[in-house]
Parts: C-alpha cells; structure tokens; sequence
C-alpha cells in the first residue's frame, strides 16, 4: 500500500522523529524524553494495535472493520493510556491482529495524522514502533532505531513485569521476547528492520540518561543544519 497518496494533511515546519525497535529495547522511554524535551507528539504505536485487540477481546461481536473504523476515527492519544492496554493477553492478541492488512490500513491513517498533523500545540511529532522509519514517516527529520541485546531486553521486561505480578519466571519472559522478535521481523507485512538511514543505538550498556543525551546531542545537530 502506498502510503503518501493518503490524503492527510500535512503542517509545515514541523520536527519529526521517528524511532524503530524491538521489543524492550528502551525507545518508548526515550521516545517520552525526547518529546517532553522538544515538545513533540508522542505516539507508541503499538498502543494502537493493543487498542484494537482490547476490543476484540471485551466486544468481539462487534469486531468488524467498520466498527474499528469508527472506534480509530474518534480515538485520541489519551485513550492510549488505559492500563488495560498493558495485559499479556492484549499484547498476545495485538501480534495477531497486527498482521491483518486491513486493521494495519486503519491504524497507519491514524499514526499518519499523528505524525504530520500534530496538534498546534506542538513543535512536531515522535513515534516509535516497528516500521516507523521504513513505512510511516520514511521523511522523518530524524531516524533512530535503538535495540538492545536479547538478554538485557530480556531482564528489563522482568523487573518492568514483576511489579505488577505476584509470579512471573524470567524464563518465561525470554522467551515471549523471543518469539516477538521472529514475529516482528519475519511477518509479511511491515517487518521489523533497520532502513540504511537510521542511526543505530545499542541501550545494552547505556543508563536511561547516557541514552537520552546521545539522542540530544544528534537531534540538536540535526536542527541547527
């Protein structure tokens, strides 16, 4: 699908950044600080995708892509935060939505908006997910994608599960990562990939600090070309 002949209106002179990564490898923490720090827009876009599988779960008779049109028409980022969204079951089931053509169509206009139609409130946007660099924002002004070895991404999601659950094996955890990963990078449609514009940060030995003043330090130099 050929997403620039979407009819969605575009604000000028606006900052973009746009961030790919696997799954806990710390770009949706960054993500925060850079938008807070910029003033951007900032959009988890897997949140979208868990939005809709919240739905398949709690309406699934009404599961149908007209129904998710207009449920994704009147969505606001706010409604992102619903802690719902956070469950093993609606990440579970967002993987397996996620690779319905149709639903990506519909949430890719919504991401779009995001992306280059910020409100005005905002100097820009920053959005960070899976294909972000390659497929959403391939214009972005600045294109990172931050990754982590598997065992440290591993370790970050145990501690990060293990405050809101009595049990839960580390083993477990590895490998739910690990099956994220061959998902996200072998799907059809939209996989996981570094496009040969993207800055490569590794997080596996970087504190959130360290992390966040190396993204500074090249947006800043970005800016004042």
């Amino acid at each position: 699908m050929n997403y620039k002949n979407k009819n969605i209106f575009k604000r000028k002179n606006i900052i973009k950044v746009a961030i790919d990564s696997p799954a806990a490898a710390g770009a949706g923490t960054q993500a925060k600080l850079i938008s807070k720090h910029y003033n951007l827009l900032q959009l988890d876009t897997g949140r979208v995708y868990r939005y809709v599988a919240n739905i398949k779960i709690n309406e699934p008779n009404k599961f149908k892509y007209s129904y998710l049109k207009k449920k994704i028409n009147k969505l606001r980022i706010k409604d992102l935060e619903n802690k719902k969204l956070l469950s093993d079951e609606v990440a579970t089931a967002a993987s397996v939505v996620a690779k319905d053509r149709k639903i990506r169509e519909l949430v890719h206009i919504f991401q779009l908006k995001c992306a280059y139609n910020p409100p005005k409130s905002y100097a820009g946007s920053c959005l960070d997910g899976r294909d972000i660099c390659s497929v959403i924002v391939p214009d972005a002004d600045i294109k990172l994608f931050i990754t982590a070895n598997l065992k440290t991404r591993a370790i970050r999601r145990y501690k990060e599960l293990k405050t809101k659950k009595n049990y839960i094996s580390f083993s477990d955890v590895l490998e739910s990562i690990k099956k994220r990963d061959k998902s996200d990078i072998n799907r059809k449609i939209s996989p996981l990939k570094k496009t040969k514009d993207s800055i490569l940060l590794n997080t596996t030995n970087l504190s959130i600090r360290r992390c966040f003043l190396k993204i500074k330090k090249i947006i800043d130099r970005k800016l004042t070309i």
